[in-house]
């Protein structure tokens, strides 16, 4: 790996840290919510019916960067809450799904402004670095293109 790579990653993952920090105070504040629980319930959120429609644990577990047993306990967390609700798969009983309760859903609308505005904010400032100003602006244009996730009804 060149010096410049490892810099480059160096320098990406300190504004990654930047955010994750600054996102999670204002979530834990507000929702005594994590960064990983407000992601969680956010992939939950974006769930439906049709093919391939439900997230398995081991596929949250990938999408949250978690180990599976680290997902587990997160989920057991936000269960215990009564802000999500595993069942088993009816054509695969050893699958499990996860779905957000009606009031985990309202927390995390709850929660959606709060986790945007400290987001804009930790860009914002971010963005004040020099070295860290391309990489914002490399997340905002994403923010353009990416697909949005459905608004529960």
């Amino acid at each position: 790996m060149s010096n410049l790579l490892a810099q480059s990653w160096c320098t990406l993952s300190a504004l990654h840290n930047r955010i994750d920090a600054h996102v999670e105070r204002a979530l834990q504040t507000a929702h005594e919510l994590s960064v990983r629980e407000f992601s969680a319930m956010l992939l939950l959120s974006g769930q439906h019916s049709g093919e391939g429609g439900h997230l398995r644990m081991n596929q949250l577990a990938d999408a949250l960067g978690l180990s599976q047993s680290a997902t587990t306990r997160l989920v057991a967390r936000l269960e215990d809450r009564g802000l999500l609700t595993r069942y088993l798969c009816a054509t695969d009983r050893r699958g499990i799904y996860t779905d957000v309760t009606a009031s985990g859903g309202e927390l995390l609308e709850r929660a959606r402004p709060t986790n945007d505005k400290a987001l804009q904010e930790a860009l914002d400032e971010a963005e004040r670095h020099p070295e860290l100003a391309p990489l914002v602006a490399a997340v905002r244009a994403l923010d353009s293109t990416w697909p949005q996730l459905p608004t529960p009804a």
